[in-house]
Parts: structure tokens; sequence; C-alpha cells
């Protein structure tokens, strides 16, 4: 699943091309929605609230969001008109179209259209966003310590404690700041730190397609320890280890990645 930057990037590109510009079509190739046309609305801005993206259009009484969430495989592109896509078409599951852009969102997890006034519905239970303006970092360490019990590495990933930490960043937060994925939480020294390090290095990663948090661009010395089972590990040379966590009933388990050397 797309982390959090990702998503930040995704909307900041949907909001460069499309905010100002009327729609001449839409498409939202979803039951719900299939016989809605925006034709005529003006796009007024695109933005990300963790890693959900709120496209507003329309104003008054004609106003709505679409609300959209890449989920594992999901993508916005940009195509200027006339131009072929790279996707198959079938994939597409929302198309927005202006006079300089078409926007088509492939292979989307969730494709909704809701009244303006009713956005917290669906993003009303996200922590405080670490790219958004609402960031507030005390709250963030509040509501991580709330289930003191809980795995750090579980903790993170709970998109109602702190919004936009993928599976990737838990793994290598966890890494760098060198505690097993699997510490309760009220073992972990200092929150403060570990919520400023997830901004950080979200911070750090939100203008460029190639994440890093080693600070190396390369192939293959990118991460630390995400998807690098069985690998050595860049500090230690220990094999990295990957196990699942988290509650597999509900299908919230994800591979969790660690160094048993650098992570005790």
């Amino acid at each position: 699943m797309p982390e959090g930057d990702t998503v930040w990037r995704t909307a900041r590109h949907l909001d460069q091309a499309l905010s100002g510009w009327t729609l001449t079509g839409s498409d939202l190739r979803v039951p719900a929605h299939a016989t809605v046309d925006l034709s005529g609305q003006p796009v007024l801005e695109t933005v990300a609230r963790g890693k959900h993206i709120l496209t507003r259009i329309g104003d008054g009484d004609a106003a709505v969001t679409l609300h959209t969430h890449l989920k594992m495989e999901g993508s916005w592109h940009l195509y200027r008109p006339g131009s072929r896509w790279r996707r198959p078409a079938h994939q597409a599951r929302a198309v927005l179209y202006t006079e300089a852009w078409t926007a088509v969102g492939f292979s989307l997890g969730i494709v909704e259209l809701l009244p303006r006034a009713d956005e917290a519905s669906v993003v009303g239970h996200l922590g405080p966003d670490l790219l958004g303006p609402d960031w507030d970092e005390d709250e963030a360490v509040r509501r991580l310590t709330a289930d003191p019990d809980r795995a750090i590495g579980e903790a993170l990933l709970d998109q109602r404690n702190l919004a936009g930490v993928g599976n990737m960043y838990k793994s290598e937060l966890c890494f760098v700041l060198g505690f097993s994925p699997w510490r309760p939480v009220a073992q972990v020294p200092d929150l403060v730190k570990v919520v400023r390090r997830a901004k950080a290095v979200l911070e750090a990663n939100k203008d460029r397609v190639e994440q890093s948090t080693t600070g190396d661009l390369r192939r293959g010395r990118r991460l630390w320890v995400y998807r690098r089972d069985k690998q050595a590990c860049l500090r230690c040379r220990t094999p990295i280890r990957v196990a699942m966590q988290g509650p597999s009933e509900t299908g919230q388990e994800r591979a969790t990645y660690w160094c048993p050397t650098c992570q005790p």
C-alpha cells in the first residue's frame, strides 16, 4: 500500500493539474455513481488526508467531494487530451476531463462521491496527518500511548494514531530507532522522538519518487530492512528477518522486516 508521502504527492499533482478548471466530463466507474455527470462543475482543489485523497468539486448546493483511496494497487495518472493511457482502460475507475488534462484513477480501492459537508464521515477517524496542516505531535503521542500493551509496529501502522505511515516506513522507523517492531508501546523510551522521526522521513521523501530512509538513492541501498529478508543488514551483516504482524482475523496482517541484532 502506498505510503503517505506518495499519496500527498499524488494529491498535489492532481491539484496542480485540475484546480481552477471546469470539468468537461466525468466517468465514475462504480455502480453507485455510474450515472453521475460532473460536467460544468469547477474543480476547487485536491488535498491528501493521510492516505485518502479528497477532490473538491463544485460550490454552493452543488458542492461535492470525490473521495478516493489507492489501497494496494491504485494510482492516478494525468494525460493530455488524446494521449494514450499507460494502463488498460478496464482498470480505470474514475476519469475526470478538463480542456487541459484527463485525470484517470486506475484500480482505486475506494471511489465515492459525497456532500462536501460529509467529509468527516470518511476521514474524521484519522489521527494527526504527518504531512497535513493539522499535524499535532502531542496528539499523536497521546493516541499512541492510549494502548500501552500494543506492539509499536502495529500502533504506527494504525491510521487512527497518526496518518501517513505505511508498512514500509513502519519497518524502517523501527530499525532506525533501534527497537523491535514487537516491543510494547509502553517500553518504547521516547515516543516524541518516534513521531518526529516519522514526520521527518515523510517530509524528506514527499517530493521524490524514489523513497529512501538510508540517505542513499542507489538501487539496493535505499532502505535498511524493508523487503530485504535474508539479505545482510547494511549495518551489522546479520540476515534480515521477516514475519507477519497484526490481527489475522481482520485481514490486517502485514509483513514486518527487522534485524534481530540491531533491534533487540
